[in-house]
């Protein structure tokens, strides 16, 4: 046995500052006090070593760690880089204590630990063995209390590769233990494995390991389907695009050419949301995971891999800008202040009080300006502040909804934003004043000279009033009862009495045209 794996054995590898810090004793012993004879029945059966990031947790941890550290200090991105300039083990530590980092809402893959606990019945060592710091997998191994002991990433030594099939080596000898991995990174450990098991597996990665084992077994996974992509770039929240269409119908621009350029101006601002939507998922999984009904998006719960999240960011913001040089000058520049006010919201904004409800109803009417960029017009002031007070309400709804079911869930307040559960009748008094003030603003544009020269009928435009008033304040009620969505404009487009009142309001508006 070599002298590596007998001190393993007596210290189970914690970190001094972990033993010292969470009080983490193992046993101790010298070897003289220890035969040989039981040290050698402590390697027998095989011991079972198991890698962390995309085997046994379906996420990455560095990346985790990074988004987590760049959404709370964006201005960590300069140390960051730096760090990196260091060495990936340096960049490991920098980011070895995320202030939100809870190994109880790690998405773990069951039949990895449905095997773990197979092989602790069969008493069996079993060990956690990860690129991931030291900090964060004695963490996840102190929470799931499954290991023998771990190997991992120090502040100098990146434990990946070659470097982790050393370890082991050193450890338990060639043959001398069974292997879970998942990628290429894991290919140098398989070869010193006397078993190996592979999950999530590229194909390119699953030839290798065939020519290189002979003993493989595939572990069973539910691959991404366009489903589950689906869920991803949130191609249900594309109906909030609908509003460039506003301008070309109030203006009743009708002509083929200024239907194409809101079509691709639809198409930019989608394409463009979705890019959005993956950064800020990114930005947001810790929380996400902590939420009641957000834990279900396919980062948070491990469905889409992390690494080809970020590969799909960059694809999606070009082919967003594509399309916009295909529209006018004017869009491209609405366009690219969505981009950077959204991008904002991701890092920022959102864990500011009041600030993230006022970014939320700007980039609803910067849709509008958008649209209205697409055809060549400009859009009523009138209508913009109608815009802003409107879907400043619905955003306070969506906040007010948050607080009601972190209240019933009995859940603590969100670390994530800048609300607490305190806060639930102020909120909701600002959603109700918003949307009073909204319509307020719908009557005096019904009364402008603006409405005087586009709409024939503008007096029909008084009708759509009361209706709007109905709505928002059922809006208001089913939130202040717990039956809201979490957004109120995906339910509106769910919700039938809501979809009749759209449908109402139209025929006002059309019947003004």
């Amino acid at each position: 046995m070599s002298e590596l794996h007998r001190e393993f054995l007596l210290q189970r590898e914690f970190p001094p500052e972990l033993r010292e810090d969470d009080r983490l004793e193992p046993t101790h012993a010298s070897p003289s006090a220890v035969g040989s004879e039981a040290l050698e029945t402590l390697l027998q059966p095989c011991p079972l070593v198991v890698d962390l990031d995309g085997t046994l947790v379906r996420s990455d941890l560095l990346i985790e760690t990074a988004f987590a550290e760049l959404g709370r200090h964006p201005h960590s991105a300069v140390a960051l880089v730096k760090a990196v300039c260091c060495g990936k083990a340096c960049l490991k530590h920098r980011l070895s204590q995320p202030a939100d980092f809870d190994p109880a809402f790690l998405p773990y893959d069951e039949e990895v630990v449905k095997v773990i606990r197979a092989a602790r019945e069969e008493g069996r060592s079993i060990y956690l063995a990860s690129a991931s710091h030291e900090r964060l997998v004695a963490a996840v191994a102190k929470h799931l209390g499954l290991f023998d002991g771990w190997f991992a990433t120090s502040e100098t030594t990146n434990c990946a590769a070659d470097v982790k099939a050393g370890k082991l080596m050193a450890a338990f000898g060639k043959s001398g233990f069974d292997y879970i991995g998942n990628d290429a990174a894991d290919l140098p450990v398989w070869r010193y494995a006397a078993k190996s098991y592979a999950i999530r597996t590229p194909p390119a990665v699953a030839q290798k390991l065939a020519l290189q084992c002979a003993d493989v077994q595939y572990l069973p996974y539910e691959k991404a389907t366009w489903r589950t992509w689906a869920r991803l770039l949130r191609l249900h929240q594309y109906v909030k695009n609908g509003l460039v269409f506003i301008p070309l119908l109030i203006n009743q621009l009708f002509d083929v050419n200024s239907l194409v350029s809101t079509g691709l101006a639809f198409l930019a601002f989608s394409l463009c949301a979705s890019g959005v939507y993956i950064l800020n998922d990114l930005v947001d999984l810790q929380d996400d995971r902590g939420h009641r009904t957000k834990c279900r998006r396919p980062l948070a719960c491990g469905d889409i891999p992390l690494s080809d999240a970020i590969a799909v960011i960059p694809i999606l913001l070009l082919l967003s800008l594509t399309v916009a040089v295909m529209v006018t000058p004017g869009f491209v520049l609405v366009l690219g202040g969505y981009f950077a006010l959204t991008t904002a919201y991701s890092f920022f904004f959102k864990r500011r009080m009041i600030l993230d409800v006022v970014a939320l109803a700007s980039l609803y009417t910067t849709r509008v300006i958008g649209g209205a960029a697409a055809v060549s017009v400009w859009p009523s002031p009138w209508l913009l502040a109608f815009m802003m007070s409107w879907f400043l309400s619905l955003a306070l709804v969506k906040r007010y909804t948050e607080l009601i079911g972190r209240r019933a869930a009995r859940l603590p307040d969100s670390k994530g934003r800048d609300y607490r559960k305190a806060d639930i009748g102020m909120v909701g008094a600002l959603a109700a004043g918003a949307g009073m003030n909204a319509l307020t603003l719908f009557a005096l544009y019904a009364a402008s000279e603006n409405a005087q020269d586009i709409f024939a009928r503008p007096g029909m435009l008084w009708l759509v009033g009361p209706i709007l008033a109905c709505w928002i304040a059922r809006i208001l009620m089913l939130a202040h009862r717990g039956q809201m969505h979490d957004d109120p404009v995906v339910f509106a487009f769910k919700d039938k009495v809501s979809l009749a009142t759209l449908g109402a309001a139209s025929l006002f508006v059309l019947a003004a045209m």
